[in-house]
């Protein structure tokens, strides 16, 4: 059931994806012992899609919102330090990562602008649940 629900659903398949990107390139900062860059950057990646997830389940409008807004933060977060592994010498290729990045954020931003117009929550979940 869950995973349908994932498949029919383009910001959960594409979080989950890019969660599971950034577990591996964490993996290869952790052998590089790059700890510090790894551990913040697996928690704010991973953290865009459980907020996604979580949002499925809002309470309400504000609720749905709010949820997708720490989801777009946690990208925000997540795309400085993936600029700082870019820019940092010795840290592997994180190119494929920021382009995944940025096809997330365009979609947040797409199903924020369109929840914050007057829709309700029923239609919004809909929407994103083909």
């Amino acid at each position: 059931m869950q995973k349908e629900m994932i498949d029919n659903n383009p910001i959960l398949k594409l979080s989950i994806e890019f969660s599971l990107l950034i577990i591996d390139y964490c993996d290869q900062l952790q052998t590089l012992k790059k700890f510090t860059i790894s551990n913040q950057l697996l928690r704010s990646g991973t953290s865009i899609g459980s907020n996604c997830f979580e949002a499925q389940n809002a309470e309400s409008k504000a609720d749905f919102i709010h949820k997708m807004k720490i989801a777009a933060k946690e990208a925000d977060e997540t795309q400085y330090w993936l600029m700082l592994c870019e820019f940092a010498e010795n840290y592997p290729d994180c190119k494929m990562l920021s382009d995944k990045l940025s096809e997330i954020q365009k979609v947040l931003n797409k199903i924020l602008g369109t929840a914050k117009r007057k829709t309700p929550i029923s239609f919004l979940l809909s929407f994103f649940i083909f």
